[in-house]
C-alpha cells in the first residue's frame, strides 16, 4: 500500500455511443460496474482517503454504487474533456506531493499487478509522468504515443490530426498516467481548449511538461486487451467474457470441476470450495459462496446465497439471498426467494417455492409446495401442494411449525398460526387456529357418498 500515491478515477462521461440512458460506467461486465472494477484496483494501491472518482453524468447513481467505500469524490458539472475533469477534483486530492495516478472508469481490465509495475516504472525514470502505451496492429482513431530511442513521449498526437507518418505508427496512448502530483498540478491550468471542440485534453500535458524541461516516460505494455475502454455493447460483451473465463479459470485451478465451463456464468464475487462440481450452463452470481464437495445441477442460478460443504442442488433451481447448511438437497426445479436458512440435511424437492423462511435441520419439503414468512423446526414433513397463506391483502403474517411435525398433503396453514411439537395435520386440511403438541388436527368437510346418485344424473340428461 502506497502511502504517497493518490488515484484519480475518471467517470464523468455518459458514453454516448453505447446507446443508453445510463451511464457508462454503471455498465456491468462479471457481475460488477466497470466503476467498480477500477475503484477497486485502486483500493488494492493506495487508501480510500486517496481515492477521486470524477462524477458528472449520473452522479448520484455512481456514488451509490460505491458508497461504503471509502473514496472521495468530486463532480465535474460540464463535461469539458480529461483535463477539466482533472482540475475539478483538485480540491478533493489529498496532497500535492508524491505520485498521483489516473484511471478511467471504463477500462475494468487494468490489473493491479499492470499498475505496480507503472509505480516502479515510474520512480525508476526520474520522469515527470510516465504514461501506458501499448501496440496495436490497427491503431485507427487512437492517439499516437511518439517516442524518441530512449524511451521518452515527446508528444500525444490524435489520430485526426496525425501526419501520414504519425499515423504510422502502432504505438498507442492508453489515457492512463502516473504523475508527480507536485508538477501535475503547477503545470495542469496550462492546458487549453481545443480550437475545434473548444474541450480540455490531458494528453497536452506531454508537451507542456517537456516544453518546461521534464521528461514523460514511456512504459509499453504487451497486454493491449488489458488497456480497453469501454465504448460500445459489443466491447462490453467482449470484457465481460474475459472477466469470467478468468474466474472459471482461477475456480477451476482451485479444485472446482466445471463441466462445459464455456456455458458456465460466474461473478467475479464468487467463491467455491474443493471437489464441488459444476454442471453445464449454471449461473453463480453476486456474493454467493459455495462450500466443498457440492453438486450445482444444470441450469441452476444462485445469487448472493452461501452453500455449506455438501449441498446438492439439482437441476433448474433458482436460489436468492439464501443460506443452505451443510448437506442440504434443493430441486429440481425449486425456487428460494429471498431470506431463507434451509438447514443441515434438510430436503426440498421438485417445484417447491420458500419465501423468508426457516427450514430446520433434516425437514423435508418434496413437492409443489409453498413456504412463505415460516419458521419451521427440525424433523418435519411438509406434505405435497402444502400452502403457508402468509398475506391477508395488507400484511404479511408468520407460521410457526414446531419439531416433529408432519404435515399432510394439500394442507392450508392460513398465518398467523403455530402447529405444536409433534402434532399431526390431515390431509386437505385448512388449519386457521393454534395446533397443540402431538396433537391431530382435521379441518376439512366431513365426508358425504350419495349412493346411486351419478347413475340417476345419466338417466335424467338423457330424457
Amino acid at each position: 500500500m502506497e502511502n504517497d500515491l493518490s488515484v484519480v478515477i475518471l467517470a464523468a462521461g455518459l458514453g454516448t455511443r453505447m446507446k443508453s440512458r445510463k451511464a457508462k460506467v454503471l455498465h456491468h461486465a462479471g457481475g460488477l460496474s466497470l466503476v467498480e472494477h477500477v475503484v477497486n484496483s485502486a483500493l488494492a494501491l493506495t487508501s480510500p482517503d486517496r481515492v477521486v472518482v470524477v462524477v458528472g453524468h449520473q452522479a448520484e447513481q455512481v456514488q451509490e454504487t460505491l458508497s461504503g467505500r471509502g473514496v472521495r469524490f468530486a463532480l465535474q458539472t460540464e463535461q469539458k474533456g480529461t483535463g477539466d475533469a482533472l482540475s475539478v477534483c483538485r480540491a478533493e486530492a489529498p496532497e500535492r506531493e508524491g505520485l498521483l495516478i489516473v484511471l478511467y472508469g471504463d477500462c475494468p481490465l487494468l490489473s493491479v499487478d499492470t499498475l505496480n509495475t507503472l509505480l516502479s516504472h515510474h520512480r525508476n525514470s526520474g520522469a515527470a509522468a510516465t504514461v501506458i502505451t501499448t501496440l496495436l496492429d490497427d491503431p485507427s482513431g487512437y492517439g499516437r504515443a511518439i517516442v524518441d530511442d530512449a524511451g521518452y513521449v515527446e508528444a500525444i498526437v490524435e489520430h485526426k490530426v496525425a501526419t501520414t507518418e504519425q499515423r504510422a505508427v502502432r504505438q498507442i496512448n492508453s489515457g492512463i498516467y502516473c504523475f508527480d502530483a507536485a508538477l501535475l498540478w503547477k503545470h495542469l491550468a496550462e492546458i487549453e481548449p481545443n480550437p475545434v471542440s473548444k474541450e480540455y485534453y490531458l494528453t497536452d500535458i506531454v508537451e507542456i511538461l517537456n516544453r518546461a524541461g521534464h521528461k514523460v516516460s514511456a512504459l509499453l505494455h504487451a497486454n493491449s486487451n488489458e488497456l480497453m475502454g469501454i465504448n460500445t455493447r459489443i466491447e462490453l460483451a467482449i470484457v465481460d467474457r474475459i472477466l469470467r473465463e478468468r474466474k472459471v479459470r482461477q475456480l477451476m485451478l482451485d479444485g472446482v470441476t466445471i463441466e462445459k465451463p464455456e456455458t458456465v456464468i460466474v461473478d467475479l464475487g464468487v467463491e467455491a470450495g474443493m471437489d464441488s462440481l459444476v454442471e453445464p450452463f449454471v449461473q453463480l452470481l453476486g456474493n454467493t459462496t459455495i462450500g466443498e464437495s457440492c453438486r450445482i445441477g444444470a441450469g441452476s442460478i444462485i445469487r448472493d446465497s452461501q452453500l455449506g460443504d455438501g449441498v446438492e442442488i439439482a437441476p433448474y433451481t433458482l436460489i436468492q439471498s439464501s443460506t443452505i447448511d451443510a448437506g442440504a438437497t434443493i430441486g429440481p426445479f425449486a425456487r428460494l426467494r429471498p431470506g431463507n436458512h434451509v438447514k443441515a440435511a434438510a430436503h426440498i424437492g421438485n417445484f417447491v417455492e420458500l419465501k423468508k423462511t426457516t427450514l430446520g435441520a433434516g425437514s423435508k419439503a418434496g413437492h409443489l409446495t409453498y413456504l412463505g414468512d415460516s419458521v419451521i423446526g427440525a424433523g418435519v414433513n411438509v406434505g405435497a401442494g402444502t400452502i403457508t397463506c402468509n398475506y391477508d391483502g395488507i400484511h404479511k403474517h408468520q407460521t410457526t411449525i414446531g419439531d416433529g411435525v408432519f404435515v399432510g398433503s394439500n394442507a392450508t396453514l392460513v398465518a398467523p398460526v403455530e402447529l405444536g411439537s409433534g402434532s399431526y395435520i390431515a390431509a386437505g386440511s385448512v388449519v386457521t387456529e393454534t395446533v397443540p403438541e402431538d396433537s391431530l388436527a382435521v379441518g376439512r368437510g366431513r365426508q358425504v357418498n350419495k349412493d346411486g346418485w351419478a347413475k340417476r344424473r345419466r338417466e335424467q340428461q338423457q330424457r
